[in-house]
């Protein structure tokens, strides 16, 4: 009698416990927003190949269009700074790089900055997206640690969208980075 019980017990939590599973997340579609930087949305537009099915977010429409101008960026002033896999932790030996940063930014009060955090093709969009952000979040705290104030700063998530697709070890290195844009 009393082994019949607990099957009974067991048997009526099973619905309790299947539904509590957590369901399948459904991919984003054109409506639907991500979240930028500082907590804020950002707009962004779905692009769904025909005959692969295949779905990639383009037409990210960042916070601040000032810092976003291609017009006023000086790309390849500052050196990249990496990272390694799936960490948006600051390595030592790309300190110095930060530390360049600040220097110029010290010594050209006018400049600002523009922190591009990046990610290797491995993982979903949403994900790459918020490891990018993370990133180039640390490089802005890093940043304001060594003095330079927040408002001279920007940071833009780019995720996956630069990343070499299937790429060598060594591409896969090259693309987890923060690329550091002077904005004049």
């Amino acid at each position: 009698m009393l082994i019949k019980g607990r099957n009974n017990l067991l048997l009526a939590l099973i619905p309790l416990l299947l539904i509590g599973c957590p369901k399948k997340t459904p991919d984003p579609t054109p409506q639907d927003t991500i979240l930028g930087p500082g907590g804020e949305r950002i707009d962004y537009t779905i692009v769904t190949d025909a005959y692969t099915g295949d779905s990639e977010i383009l037409d990210v429409r960042a916070p601040n269009s000032d810092f976003m101008s291609a017009d006023n960026q000086l790309r390849g002033l500052l050196n990249p700074v990496y990272f390694d896999y799936d960490l948006a932790s600051i390595l030592p030996g790309e300190r110095e790089k930060i530390q360049d940063a600040a220097a110029h930014l010290f010594a050209n009060p006018n400049d600002k900055l523009l922190i591009e955090g990046h990610c290797d093709w491995r993982g979903t969009v949403e994900y790459n997206l918020a490891l990018g952000d993370r990133r180039a979040n640390g490089v802005k705290q890093y940043l304001v640690t060594l003095g330079v104030g927040e408002d001279r700063m920007e940071t833009n998530s780019k995720g996956d969208f630069d990343a070499t697709e299937e790429g060598s070890s060594e591409q896969m290195a090259n693309d987890r980075r923060c690329d550091l844009v002077i904005v004049r």
